[in-house]
């Protein structure tokens, strides 16, 4: 790979705007993986807090004795260097127990989304080829009806409370437990974790650590096409994805010290290639929250561990300020310096008026779990500028070539689609060849991109600037209008707390935009408020045709508005579809 210098200002404008000390490169990379550093860390300071949860710290010393137990647990079940273990968990300690134990055995992790349903679940299991599913006891069942279906031999079940403080635990059993599914009779040779770890406390594997080069991580993805997929990520990717941003965040990150708060799902890149790469080489403790729509335990949370950082998406920013805590000022952000906003467009008028209240700096940033999540980011230090994306990372290129051609690059300033390269970048997707050889591609010189599917353009100081994905754009009369930009528009309308666009099918005008708008409780508005608003904003074949108010818009876990979801059926009909966009990845 080419690392830039002085001499390439020209080529690469984004170096000359990097904040003051930020490298332009960190290769070359240490020969690492994860495992080693949080190895370092239980050397040095063995009862310093790896993570929080729900209040308990649990310490780098419990993280390796309990990884080196299951470990050893899972070779007993057969699994052995190179195998496949899914998981189905939340955000909790078992995540990071199950993964740094198949991590030791030489195996690859594959965390999958907890809430898929059954015909979800079969697809990718068999594509993954897992002998062994560790999950939450509640998912138990789920997992037993499509079993039948896939090469799992045996499931293995964690209680979510296992880790909780033991007053929370108490409550637990005795409110919640039972109603909520979380106690199951285990067949078929299925076995509980904690047993597990009880029976094979002391013991660890012999098995020899992973290479850096081997693959560590399974993450799915729908890349450009939608069909769902396992991105192969490798030990090495998610140690330089992590040095990439911790070099990008300077001080405001202090190893060692500053704790950083994730409510997004582990199972998605966000967390996966990003948080927990960040916090375990640089010793910081990861506050976890298991359900990222429980605004309350978010909030409540904020206020006991204090966290430095903040991992977030556009809606969990609207909802922490729409949060009656946080509207009668009785909760303080004050410890917060640098909060992260990625999965979907950051609208302004979202990061203006968090900002506002919280007094920390919100930097939007833009990867994909193709790119092992680290690739723009504004700066720190730097301008932030409204509606972009930021800048490519150390040792991470952009280059805006013709939407129709990938070997004709744009100008500067001129929309085009996104290709990314970088040394952290997926070397291509879990047995799926030719759909690997459609996202990456050579070019003329040998340099191997990455195609994003995302329009962008890039300005002359290096700032990339989304426009839409490919498949998102709607053709209105033949004239191209892109949803984000109405989206934008329409969020800064007194009283809009969400707005989603795309387009329909029209025998008159080709496609028209339909605008899918939530308001603030008691705020009201009118389809022709709206509308009219529109159109002393934007030029007039971008007013949406109609607009439609919802309750609420179906979103990913990760609060990923889905476009494709948005119907003008009857809001009834639209819980239906709410419940499954719960699932997208």
């Amino acid at each position: 790979m080419t690392i830039p210098t002085a001499g390439h200002g020209a080529a690469y404008p984004w170096l000359a705007h990097y904040d003051p000390g930020v490298p332009a490169s960190l290769a070359p990379y240490p020969h690492r993986t994860l495992l080693d550093y949080v190895s370092d860390g239980a050397r040095e300071r063995p009862q310093y807090p790896a993570f929080f949860f729900k209040g308990r710290p649990f310490t780098i010393a419990e993280l390796e004795r309990t990884s080196d137990a299951f470990a050893a647990a899972l070779a007993s079940l057969g699994v052995k260097r190179g195998d496949r273990v899914a998981a189905m968990l939340p955000n909790c300690p078992q995540y990071f127990i199950v993964e740094f134990a198949v991590w030791k055995l030489g195996g690859i992790f594959a965390p999958l989304n907890p809430i898929y349903t059954e015909d979800e679940l079969a697809g990718p299991l068999a594509t993954i080829d897992a002998n062994v599913v560790v999950t939450l006891s509640s998912f138990y069942e789920r997992l037993k009806k499509v079993q039948p279906h896939t090469p799992v031999k045996r499931i293995v079940t964690t209680n979510i409370k296992e880790w909780f403080p033991p007053f929370l635990s108490i409550l637990f059993t005795l409110f919640t437990e039972k109603k909520d599914g979380y106690r199951v009779s285990h067949r078929d040779g299925d076995l509980a974790m904690a047993d597990l770890l009880a029976r094979f406390d002391g013991k660890r594997s012999l098995e020899t650590p992973p290479a850096p080069e081997d693959i560590a991580i399974l993450l799915m993805s729908g890349g450009t096409s939608g069909t769902p997929k396992c991105v192969m990520g490798e030990h090495q990717a998610l140690v330089m994805s992590g040095l990439q941003l911790q070099a990008w965040f300077g001080e405001s990150i202090v190893p060692w010290e500053s704790v950083y708060m994730m409510p997004l799902p582990l199972f998605h890149s966000y967390g996966a290639c990003a948080v927990q790469s960040i916090c375990f080489i640089g010793h910081n403790p990861i506050s976890l929250i298991p359900n990222p729509r429980d605004l309350d335990d978010i909030v409540s949370n904020i206020a006991k561990v204090k966290p430095t950082a903040f991992a977030g998406v556009p809606t969990l920013y609207n909802g922490l300020l729409n949060h009656r805590r946080v509207r009668s000022g009785r909760v303080s952000f004050d410890s917060l310096k640098v909060c992260a906003s990625g999965a979907a467009p950051l609208l302004a008028e979202t990061k203006k008026r968090f900002e506002e209240v919280t007094g920390a700096k919100i930097l939007e940033g833009y990867g994909l779990t193709e790119s092992l999540i680290a690739a723009c980011v504004n700066p720190v230090k730097g301008e932030s500028k409204i509606g972009s994306v930021g800048m490519p990372v150390p040792d991470v290129f952009v280059r805006i070539v013709d939407a129709d051609d990938p070997l004709k690059e744009m100008p500067l300033k001129t929309e085009g689609e996104m290709l990314l390269r970088g040394p952290q970048i997926m070397k291509g997707y879990w047995r799926h060849p030719q759909e690997s050889s459609e996202m990456i591609f050579t070019d003329a010189e040998g340099v191997v991109w990455l195609r994003t599917g995302d329009l962008a353009y890039m300005d002359e100081e290096g700032y990339v600037f989304l426009v839409d994905r490919k498949k998102d754009l709607i053709k209105a009369n033949g004239m191209q209008v892109w949803p984000r930009e109405l989206e934008e528009a329409i969020a800064t309308y007194p009283g809009v707390m969400e707005v989603g666009v795309r387009g329909f099918q029209d025998p008159a005008h080709g496609e028209i935009a339909v605008a899918f708008v939530v308001m603030k409780p008691g705020t009201t508005a009118t389809e022709r408020d709206i509308r009219e608003y529109c159109k002393k904003h934007l030029a007039f074949y971008k007013v949406p045709a109609k607009v439609v108010f919802r309750t609420e818009l179906p979103k990913s876990l990760v609060g990923k508005v889905l476009r494709r979801l948005l119907t003008l059926d009857a809001p009834a009909a639209n819980e239906e579809l709410k419940t499954r966009a719960a699932s997208s990845p």
